[in-house]
């Protein structure tokens, strides 16, 4: 992304930290409602942006009070008086966007301003009787605004505001194709944007370019906009099941691409089976490798089509890797110099990754001597349960057949009727619960753990269809076969 430094610097030097004593008055009694006596760093430092309508991206994590940031601006932003939506906001999953719904609601108290949840999953009455009842604020799930959005239940004519929240997870989630669809239905002329995600690696930035014009970066580790290189974590693990605890990081995480580093040979090939047993794009690079397999790994690396490398730092010395947005470090390196040189894989040429170290109880003493030496804040997280996991890849799934549904013709859809009764005879036998679940996890890994295609490659690759809009004119649309995976 291209942008003019001095012209950013300027913009800052021009836009200084706000405090509670400084805010507008509506900004203030908003504040008051929530009952907070200070503001939090984000909130401090993003609030003069979005007020003086620049498109910032954020660099911000869950918990940072990122939510209120864009929220508060709205208060002077928006006009109550007009019910139509004015602000639209996109998330990954319905719990955010419920979560972000009801802090809207407390922060707009007696204001006039309406908010309105929209999700996948459940029913479209309540939503849409909400969305024609002229809410100035919608917040949801790509996915489930597109569906509303094809069903003229509301449109974007009048929108002032674009936000994508957790724009990192969202790609992750498999929206990208999602995104593109709604931003056919965006208004042509300038639209004031904000972007904000945990990290910004290479595919997000790619896509940001897609969506914004000029945008700044706003972190919050520096008094300058830029993106912070690496975000660093590790994750207690239990004794025995290292390799059942990546595989759950990696189905949350869902990377766009990762080098996984072992400290053997032995676990490099182990790794290596594991991950592909789960269906993943995984191969190993180790000097185990005779020449030919080694050439072959190699090319798949350089060409950008292998998504997960599983190697010892021997092995992947010197290798020039591109654009990997995780590390995984499935055991703690023996030595504080190898962590420098693993995490240093991802987070390059202005973009931002994420490495993360599988460690026990143990092992956990190496890593506090790695982050006091280098002065890195390694954050401690807590691994994500099984039903954590079940959870979010239902949600994923849900929304990515609910997205092929869409995108079925007249005639697929008659033909989809031989097998209605099937389906609700599976679904009322409890013995028989085996057998959806086997299509589902085989539609799953199908869609989501197939080799990826970039964001830029499947725009190239749509092919427009038909599809008529709220003014009774003619959208192109792109079938869902297009979507890049696991973006």
């Amino acid at each position: 992304m291209e942008t003019d430094s001095s012209t950013t610097e300027e913009t800052l030097s021009t836009l200084s930290d706000v405090t509670i004593e400084t805010l507008s008055t509506s900004l203030r009694d908003a504040v008051g409602r929530a009952g907070w006596t200070t503001l939090m760093p984000v909130q401090a430092r993003a609030i003069p942006h979005l007020l003086a309508k620049r498109n910032v991206m954020v660099q911000a994590r869950t918990g940072s009070g990122k939510t209120a940031a864009y929220l508060l601006p709205m208060l002077e932003r928006l006009n109550p008086q007009r019910k139509e939506c004015q602000a639209l906001i996109l998330a990954p999953t319905r719990e955010l966007a419920r979560q972000v719904s009801t802090e809207a609601e407390m922060l707009f108290a007696r204001t006039g301003l309406r908010t309105v949840a929209v999700y996948g999953g459940v029913g479209y009455g309540p939503q849409t009787e909400a969305l024609e009842g002229g809410a100035q604020v919608v917040v949801g799930t790509p996915g489930r605004v597109l569906d509303h959005l094809l069903r003229r239940t509301f449109n974007l004519n009048k929108l002032e505001m674009l936000v994508f929240d957790e724009a990192d997870r969202m790609l992750s989630m498999g929206f990208y194709q999602d995104m593109r669809q709604v931003q056919r239905y965006l208004p042509s002329r300038n639209l004031h944007t904000v972007m904000l995600s945990a990290t910004f690696p290479a595919y997000v930035l790619r896509t940001a370019q897609e969506f914004m014009q000029n945008p700044e970066f706003l972190s919050l580790s520096q008094d300058h906009v830029h993106v912070t290189d690496t975000a660093h974590s590790y994750y207690i693990v239990p004794g025995v099941g290292r390799d059942r605890s990546l595989v759950r990081l990696i189905e949350v995480e869902n990377p766009a691409s990762a080098i996984i580093f072992c400290n053997t040979k032995a676990h490099v090939n182990y790794v290596t089976i594991v991950l592909q047993r789960f269906g993943y794009d995984a191969d190993e690079l180790s000097a185990d490798l005779n020449q030919k397999d080694r050439e072959r790994v190699l090319g798949r690396v350089r060409e950008g089509k292998l998504r997960f490398l599983v190697a010892t730092d021997v092995a992947a010395r010197g290798l020039d890797i591109p654009e990997l947005s995780h590390v995984f470090q499935y055991e703690p390196p023996e030595d504080a110099e190898s962590y420098i040189h693993r995490a240093g894989r991802t987070g390059r040429a202005g973009a931002s990754g994420t490495a993360i170290t599988l460690a026990n109880v143990l092992e956990r003493s190496q890593v506090e001597r790695i982050s006091k030496r280098y002065a890195i804040d390694i954050e401690e997280r807590t691994l994500p349960t099984e039903e954590e996991v079940a959870e979010v890849v239902a949600e994923r799934l849900t929304s990515l057949l609910e997205a092929r549904l869409r995108e079925r013709d007249k005639l697929q859809t008659e033909r989809s009727r031989r097998f209605a009764p099937l389906a609700r005879a599976l679904a009322e036998h409890a013995e028989e619960s085996a057998l959806i679940t086997m299509l589902l996890d085989d539609t799953y890994q199908q869609m989501l753990h197939a080799p990826l295609m970039d964001p830029a490659e499947a725009v190239k690759s749509e092919k427009p269809v038909r599809s008529s809009n709220r003014e009774g004119g003619e959208r192109s649309r792109a079938p869902r076969s297009s979507r890049p995976r696991r973006r």
